[in-house]
């Protein structure tokens, strides 16, 4: 008669599956591994109500500062003139020697040329590559707000560049040039050369479209730094040889533009959910102190 351990032991060994026998000398057959989930793109700081209503209150000053209000605000002549009392040309040696790239008789032409550049070729390029990148890391909602924060940093660059041209009143370089000087279809321009608008556009634009890429970890973010840098690099050479900018016009304005490209998103818009973004900055309050805090 059975005892009741044998029993159990009995019913285990009949419930537990015998292996499937192998062939000799034939490793064990193996499952086809699960391929791993998409990692999502990281989620950035935003807020369509605040950062939709900075961008557009930015960009209506900047507009309505180069268009209706430009008659009043632009200066009627040069405090940056380069010129001694008694008038005699005192240009510096870098602008006197970057002024040589000017293209004599094809100046309207060139200048065209840098506004398809500057405000068509980079931001239908950055928008298409952004949403394109977006759609290929399965984000494509996110296209909206990453167009939004280059959007924002733009206008914010603009409306910067703007603020210092009235404020400096740089003659331009043919105006500087010209003695006397020449009638043009846009006086109120004149003395409006420091610095390069059409280059703070550019770098701006370039610049954040590619910062927003990497604060996301888009895959293939390198397209848009490879199709972007060039053309904007391009802007400040046809600004050149359009005899609209000196040298140090296009080098201090490619400057700040892609200062306030990486700026606008690296602070405004950090990265969420735990994960470290290209910069942070944090301001804290005590009843009689405030710190900042940051991370780089």
């Amino acid at each position: 008669m059975a005892t009741p351990i044998a029993l159990l032991v009995s019913l285990a060994l009949a419930a537990t599956p015998t292996p499937a026998p192998q062939s000799a000398g034939l490793p064990p057959p193996t499952l086809p591994a699960t391929p791993a989930p998409p990692t999502a793109a990281p989620t950035l700081a935003f807020d369509w109500l605040r950062d939709g209503l900075l961008t557009a209150g930015a960009a209506a000053v900047w507009i309505a500062s180069d268009t209706v209000g430009k008659h009043a605000l632009a200066p009627a002549a040069c405090r940056w003139c380069e010129r001694d009392v008694s008038g005699a040309d005192v240009l510096n040696p870098l602008d006197a020697f970057g002024r040589g790239l000017r293209v004599e008789g094809a100046e309207k032409k060139l200048a065209l040329v840098s506004d398809g550049v500057a405000f068509a070729a980079i931001p239908l390029s950055m928008l298409g590559l952004q949403t394109s990148l977006a759609a290929r890391s399965g984000a494509l909602p996110q296209a909206g707000e990453d167009a939004l924060v280059v959007a924002e940093a733009v206008a914010l660059s603009a409306l910067l560049t703007q603020g210092v041209k009235f404020a400096v009143g740089r003659a331009r370089p043919f105006v500087h040039a010209s003695t006397p000087l020449a009638a043009t279809d846009a006086p109120d321009d004149h003395y409006l050369s420091f610095f390069s608008g059409h280059s703070s556009f550019a770098f701006s634009a370039v610049v954040a479209a590619g910062t927003v890429a990497e604060l996301r970890g888009r895959e293939g973010r390198w397209v848009l730094w490879a199709v972007g840098l060039p053309l904007a690099a391009a802007v400040p050479v046809f600004r050149m040889t359009a005899d609209k900018h000196y040298l140090s016009d296009v080098l201090v304005g490619s400057a700040v533009g892609a200062a306030v490209g990486w700026a606008v998103p690296t602070f405004l818009h950090p990265r969420l959910g735990g994960l470290e973004g290209l910069a942070s900055l944090q301001l804290s309050a005590g009843p009689r102190s405030v710190s900042v805090s940051g991370a780089f």
